[in-house]
């Protein structure tokens, strides 16, 4: 089966690179997956693994081409892979990178090794399991970890730090992250990927079912912008009135410990000038809240203004 791709419109950028040990000849893409497709013999082997990268629009186009260049290099190239990545832009806001990946690591004379081997399950004595059919029993043994599924969230990490590193250097302030919305403590609710049929359907006008979901989904993720701008209004008021109650709360404590004395001036009153006084004190000293105290201030001041009335002092200095 024959498969044309030179009709592929949106295809600016398109580069393999090879590891020390791959055969010159590999340059040619034909050649390096016709090479791929030969060396498998069962019918359901994976002949590549392909990654798809969103690049930054803010980066230039060659920009864009050193970072996939270096991506591929650090990442799959160094460790024997073959990587062949093509840059894809229709123009329509959406830059991408696909990198093919091959799946065979290779010799030094730039030979097919295998991906995998058999082994025998050996049971406690160190025997080999026969099975009812009479076959021992084996299990898959990777020879290398490019399977390895901790290997998805190395990759998108490294894309994430070279960008960003590319972004900087640049002198642009956006930065991208590889995680989730909950991983990084972000309340809102991703969207779905689209595809290409449905978002050429949205551009003509017509919706879809992806689409009406994104809609919902951006909807829904305003509310949420809304709701937790209204909760910090609130805590905020709430702190304004917190710091209005402690400041009441300081205010009364410090008029209660005020002096009677400077809190009502005594000197010069007449007998019925006192019985106007009297309630003012009586109410200062019930305010601390101890009827003892209440009592003495009204026995002390008492004997001070009958003291003061024969002998003419003021009843604060009297002894």
């Amino acid at each position: 089966m024959i498969h044309d791709y030179t009709r592929k419109r949106g295809i600016v950028h398109s580069e393999i690179l090879l590891p020390p040990n791959a055969p010159p000849d590999f340059q040619d893409r034909g050649t390096l997956w016709n090479s791929v497709e030969q060396i498998e013999k069962a019918c359901n082997s994976q002949l590549a693994r392909e990654l798809e990268v969103a690049l930054p629009i803010e980066l230039s186009r060659e920009e864009q081409v050193r970072i996939v260049r270096a991506y591929c290099s650090s990442q799959f190239v160094s460790r024997g892979m073959c990587a062949d990545f093509n840059i894809h832009d229709t123009g329509s806001g959406n830059p991408h990178a696909h990198i093919l990946l091959t799946m065979r690591p290779m010799d030094a004379q730039g030979k097919w090794l295998p991906k995998s081997k058999k082994e025998y399950v050996l049971d406690e004595s160190g025997e080999r399991i026969r099975l009812p059919s009479g076959n021992f029993k084996t299990r898959k043994v990777d020879l290398v970890d490019w399977n390895s599924q901790e290997n998805a969230e190395v990759w998108r990490k490294a894309w994430a730090d070279l960008a960003n590193e590319f972004l900087e250097r640049n002198n642009r302030p956006e930065r991208i992250d590889h995680r989730s919305y909950e991983r990084q403590g972000i309340d809102q609710i991703p969207t779905v990927h689209i595809g290409v049929a449905a978002s050429q359907m949205e551009k003509k006008g017509i919706a879809t079912e992806r689409g009406e979901l994104n809609r919902s989904i951006k909807a829904a993720n305003r509310l949420l912008r809304d709701i937790k701008a209204q909760i910090g209004k609130l805590k905020e008021w709430l702190l304004d009135v917190f710091k209005a109650k402690e400041s009441l709360r300081a205010s009364r404590a410090a008029q209660i410990h005020r002096p009677l004395h400077a809190a009502v001036p005594l000197s010069g009153y007449s007998e019925s000038q006192w019985q106007e006084v009297f309630p003012k004190l009586a109410a200062t000293a019930l305010r601390r809240r101890t009827q003892s105290n209440f009592q003495s201030c009204q026995s002390s001041f008492r004997k001070r203004y009958l003291y003061a009335g024969r002998t003419g002092c003021s009843p604060v200095r009297c002894p």
